[in-house]
């Protein structure tokens, strides 16, 4: 059954006829030209998509592919995007936004978006900073195995709480300091899970990649087994493709 058409996202040209992708439902990619724009789309099979790991990666999968096939310039569209016809993509996205999705081809011709994402063990630096702050660890220690009152209890986690928080701004100015100087644009995303401290992604030169790992890379070995950093430097432009 055809319910439409799913979306992956825009190239400034065609792809190749002989460029092979499989999209959702292992239906085809396939190239449609609209007001100039062309698209990358599959014969949708249902009308709205499970936001599964799986179906997540295959969207992923489809955009990466085009970028690997040389088209390191593309807009990519937000998963589980169905429409009827084109008509309707001409009339709700390329007609109104054509000047914007020119512009947006422009600011990403030769750049690309990498991302850092900083973990740390939060048991592991409250310990740190105990043995590192001895009034703190003897007040501590001082009240184990007493009947604390609320505002002892709220005192003691306050001073924690404080500490913890400068330990995690003087981790995160490193790489603020250190990446955002390499980078055209910046983007500090919302922390995700507890051990997550810091979340950003950058809009850099292609010509740069190799560099701003470098820097990523000897920040990891600045800190040694206190963190743990998820570098992505191979990922389609979503911060840096938004229409505003």
């Amino acid at each position: 059954m055809n319910n439409g058409l799913y979306l992956y996202g825009i190239l400034p040209a065609p792809i190749s006829e002989k460029v092979v992708l499989l999209g959702l439902d292992e239906q085809p990619v396939q190239n449609y030209s609209v007001d100039g724009f062309n698209f990358l789309y599959s014969t949708a099979k249902q009308e709205k998509y499970l936001t599964s790991r799986r179906n997540l990666l295959c969207h992923e999968k489809v955009l990466e592919s085009a970028m690997n096939e040389g088209f390191c310039t593309l807009l990519p569209l937000r998963f589980g995007l169905v429409v009827k016809t084109w008509d309707t993509v001409s009339d709700q996205l390329t007609c109104p936004y054509k000047e914007k999705l020119e512009e947006l081809f422009q600011k990403l011709e030769g750049r690309r978006e990498v991302s850092v994402k900083v973990f740390w063990n939060s048991t592991s630096e409250m310990q740190a900073l105990l043995e590192s702050n001895i009034s703190l660890k003897a007040k501590r220690d001082a009240r184990l195995g007493k009947a604390l009152s609320q505002l002892e209890i709220i005192e003691i986690g306050k001073l924690i709480e404080s500490g913890l928080q400068l330990r995690k701004e003087a981790v995160i100015n490193v790489f603020r300091s250190q990446l955002q100087v390499l980078a055209e644009e910046f983007v500090e995303n919302d922390i995700m899970t507890e051990e997550m401290i810091y979340n950003a992604a950058y809009l850099i030169l292609w010509s740069s990649e190799s560099n701003f790992s470098e820097t990523v890379e000897a920040i990891d070995q600045k800190f040694g087994d206190r963190l743990r950093i998820r570098y992505n430097n191979f990922t389609a432009p979503y911060t840096f493709a938004q229409l505003s």
